[in-house]
């Protein structure tokens, strides 16, 4: 007895059980073809799913990215949201590199590339002027490539008449935005005397008396070297109509260094420009005749002091204390104006010895030759004023 199962093809007649056999095997066959093709035709439709959802996925990133991209376009590379106003200053002489990553840094721009190529585009290479501009957060290149060769607004800077060097440097600090203490560490007459010979001797190396008075235009993106330069330019500008090589009255010649300090005192003194040439004569008369100046203004200088001054302070130890010290201060005490500067160098031929405010108190002097006639206009002066 076998335990092999009957194959029930086996069963049937031979020959009718061959045709069958055949038959139905090429129908199983077939069968299995059909199931086959079937296989593979889901296989390839599933590829094709798979092929479309990864498409789908990349299209999906590629969208995803570009949102991501225009959204940190418009917050810029710094985070400021596009339009924006975003002040930047760029110096003097910068390059068109550094000021392309200042921009990009700043958020004004998004690319250093596309600024570069903008700059290429306008033939600007070199041409950026420095300055402070107020510009919208993402803008355009080509727009910002314009601005910067226009050059900024220009901010006004004036220096009054007879402020001195620290007055000056608080005046560029309000003004500019410089610094006072960058200011006043620049300003120094050895930085300067190479391409300003008459600063040469100048008393403690300073620019005291040098820093013209006057009203100058600047970009906002100036040092305080840019800004010294442009008063050393007009000072020397201004003398150059001037002679000053000596000036000479009665017995007394003073250099061209001795004209300036000679001017800073009579700017102190009086702010009437009739005056100034009456006020020179005076110091020159005094010098002349080998008496103290006592110019109240030249002890306030030393004691950087504004108001009245008393008799303690007439007695301060400096060599700026024309009471004690004979002669003129060893330098200018403030940047005298060019009226004043003329008065210097050509004062006015007179007996005066003395002058004194005005008792009608308008800012005008009364002169004076003799002790005599002091007396009575200080008297007047002081009757005017209330003072016993």
């Amino acid at each position: 007895m076998s335990l092999k199962p009957i194959d029930p093809r086996m069963l049937k007649d031979p020959e009718e059980s061959t045709e069958e056999f055949a038959t139905g095997a090429t129908a199983m066959h077939h069968y299995e073809n059909v199931k086959v093709a079937a296989h593979e035709e889901a296989s390839k439709r599933k590829h094709v799913l798979w092929l479309v959802v990864a498409i789908l996925a990349v299209a999906l990133v590629a969208i995803g990215t570009t949102v991501v991209i225009r959204h940190f376009q418009t917050q810029s590379v710094a985070g400021v949201e596009a339009g924006t106003p975003v002040t930047v200053t760029i110096t003097s002489g910068s390059g068109d590199g550094d000021i392309a990553q200042l921009l990009q840094s700043a958020g004004i721009i998004d690319s250093t590339k596309s600024f570069m190529e903008a700059v290429s585009k306008a033939n600007a290479d070199g041409k950026l002027k420095g300055g402070t501009y107020t510009i919208a957060a993402g803008s355009d290149p080509s727009d910002v490539v314009a601005a910067l060769m226009k050059g900024p607004d220009t901010v006004k800077l004036t220096i009054a008449e007879g402020l001195t060097v620290q007055q000056t440097a608080d005046k560029v600090q309000d003004t500019l935005g410089i610094p006072a203490s960058d200011f006043l560490a620049q300003a120094k007459a050895s930085n300067y005397v190479t391409d300003y010979p008459f600063l040469a001797g100048a008393y403690d190396d300073s620019l005291e008396g040098f820093l013209f008075p006057e009203t100058y235009s600047f970009s906002g993106g100036e040092t305080a070297d840019d800004v010294i330069r442009a008063m050393l330019d007009q000072f020397k500008s201004v003398i150059s109509t001037i002679d000053l090589t000596t000036a000479t009255q009665g017995g007394v010649t003073l250099n061209e260094y001795q004209i300036v300090v000679l001017a800073s005192l009579i700017e102190r003194e009086t702010a009437v420009s009739s005056e100034r040439p009456l006020v020179a004569s005076v110091i020159y008369n005094r010098l002349n005749a080998g008496m103290y100046l006592q110019i109240d203004a030249a002890i306030a200088y030393a004691l950087n002091k504004t108001g009245l001054l008393t008799e303690a302070d007439l007695q301060v130890d400096s060599p700026y204390n024309v009471y004690t010290n004979h002669g003129l201060t060893p330098g200018p005490i403030c940047s005298p104006s060019a009226e004043s500067i003329r008065a210097a160098a050509a004062p006015a031929a007179t007996g005066y010895y003395y002058y004194v405010a005005s008792s009608a108190l308008d800012g005008t002097h009364v002169f004076c030759e003799t002790d005599e006639e002091f007396e009575a206009a200080r008297e007047a002066y002081n009757a005017a004023m209330g003072i016993g």
